[in-house]
C-alpha cells in the first residue's frame, strides 16, 4: 500500500515518543492527591485526550485549574528519564522536510517541548492543547495545523496511535495511519493500521512524498 501526501501531521504520546509509564505514574498519584477513586479514575478515557477534559471529568470546576498545573508539573517533572523515541521515530523525522510535517498534541506546550527535547525532536510547527478550543477527537488541532502548513485537509495524513486521535484525523478529512504501540490492532479504525513508525518508509519528491509499509 502507498499512501501520497504533502504534508505529515504525528501525534506525539504513543506515536513519536514513548511515554505511557510515565503517564500512568503521574496521573495515579495526581488521582490520589485529588481523592479520586480507583473506579472512577478507569472510568474516564485518559489516553489521547487532553488534561483538561480529564480534570473537568473528575473534579469541581472551581478545582481545575489548580489541578491542572499539578498534572502539568508532575508530568514535566517525570520527563527525565521517563521519555523515550519510539522505534524508526528519528529515522523518519530526519528525512522529512521541516516545513512538511508537524506535531499534534494534546499535551500543553511546555510539556510536549519538554518530551520531544528528551529525545532529540524539535518541530518547526506544534499544535498544543493550548492552541485550540476543542482537543481531540474535535478535527480542530489537526485543521490548525494543516492551516499553518498551508496544505489541503485532504493531503494530509494522520499519524496516531489513539482512537481519539484517528477519530478527529477522519473528522477533518485526513488521511489516517494507526500505530499499535499502546491499542491492540483490532481497536484501530484508520486506513493503514502497522506496529510503529519503524515499518514506514517515505519517499519525498518535488511534488509530495509517498509513505509505503516495508516489504
Amino acid at each position: 500500500m502507498k499512501i501520497h501526501a504533502e504534508a505529515l501531521l504525528f501525534d506525539n504520546d504513543g506515536t513519536l515518543v514513548s511515554s505511557l509509564e510515565s503517564v500512568n505514574r503521574c496521573w495515579t498519584l495526581w488521582a490520589e492527591e485529588y481523592g479520586i477513586t480507583a473506579e472512577d479514575f478507569a472510568a474516564i478515557g485518559l489516553h489521547g485526550r487532553p488534561a483538561v477534559e480529564i480534570a473537568a471529568d473528575l473534579l469541581p470546576a472551581a478545582l481545575v485549574p489548580e489541578a491542572l498545573a499539578r498534572i502539568e508539573q508532575l508530568e514535566v517533572d517525570d520527563v527525565p528519564g521517563g521519555v523515550e523515541a519510539l522505534p524508526g521515530t528519528l529515522a523518519l523525522l530526519a528525512g522529512l522536510p521541516a516545513e512538511r510535517w508537524a506535531v499534534v498534541t494534546s499535551a500543553t506546550r511546555r510539556l510536549a517541548e519538554a518530551r520531544l527535547d528528551e529525545v532529540g525532536i524539535r518541530p518547526k510547527t506544534m499544535v498544543c492543547a493550548d492552541d485550540v478550543t476543542r482537543g481531540k477527537p474535535d478535527p480542530e488541532p489537526y485543521l490548525l495545523a494543516a492551516r499553518e502548513l498551508g496544505v489541503d485537509p485532504a493531503r494530509c495524513v494522520v499519524f496516531e496511535d489513539a482512537p481519539a486521535g484517528l477519530r478527529a484525523g477522519r473528522a477533518a478529512g485526513m488521511t489516517t495511519v494507526a500505530l499499535a504501540t499502546t491499542h491492540r490492532a483490532g481497536e484501530l479504525e484508520a486506513d493503514l493500521v502497522v506496529e510503529d513508525l519503524s515499518t514506514l518508509s517515505v519517499l519525498v519528491t518535488d511534488k509530495g512524498m509517498q509513505i509505503s509499509v516495508r516489504g
